[in-house]
């Protein structure tokens, strides 16, 4: 399964570099949201695993879920940025070697990118729930992608 990728916008915040203090920083955090049954400021969490589209080598990363059906909707918004995060790189270049956790349990998954009237009410959803996420698009001028993840077969 693939999906075309969606265009990169020409403003909004500047994405965060990783270095070795935001690794080690985003390793504590994950402890944290574990201690505190995978949720972060009203919202639970999901650990996703992507293959590096450049590297090849295994990546993870926190993201809220909603659930949704028979998976968990992601938003690759990447708190406004112009750029796309990378883990949706990731998911584009090898959308078959993608792994979700959930409540301690790893699951291989599908990736569907949302689009159109589906989009359009899962953005609804997803902002009704949390507010931030339309903070998030008025920083930017890209359309903030929203994949749909259900356990692969």
């Amino acid at each position: 399964m693939s999906f075309e990728k969606i265009p990169p916008g020409s403003r909004g915040r500047p994405p965060m570099s990783s270095n070795a203090v935001t690794r080690v920083v985003t390793r504590v955090m994950e402890r944290v949201h574990r201690w505190q049954s995978d949720r972060f400021q009203g919202m639970d969490l999901l650990y996703l695993t992507t293959i590096g589209a450049k590297s090849g080598q295994r990546r993870r990363v926190t993201v809220s879920r909603f659930p949704d059906e028979d998976g968990w909707l992601v938003v690759a918004s990447m708190g406004g940025s112009s750029q796309h995060p990378a883990w949706y790189h990731n998911i584009a270049a090898h959308p078959d070697q993608v792994w979700a956790e959930v409540g301690g349990r790893t699951f291989r998954v599908q990736v569907e990118q949302l689009d159109g009237d589906r989009r359009d009410a899962a953005w609804k959803r997803i902002t009704t729930e949390q507010p931030r996420y339309l903070e998030y698009a008025a920083k930017t001028d890209r359309l903030i992608p929203i994949l749909k993840l259900r356990h692969a077969a």
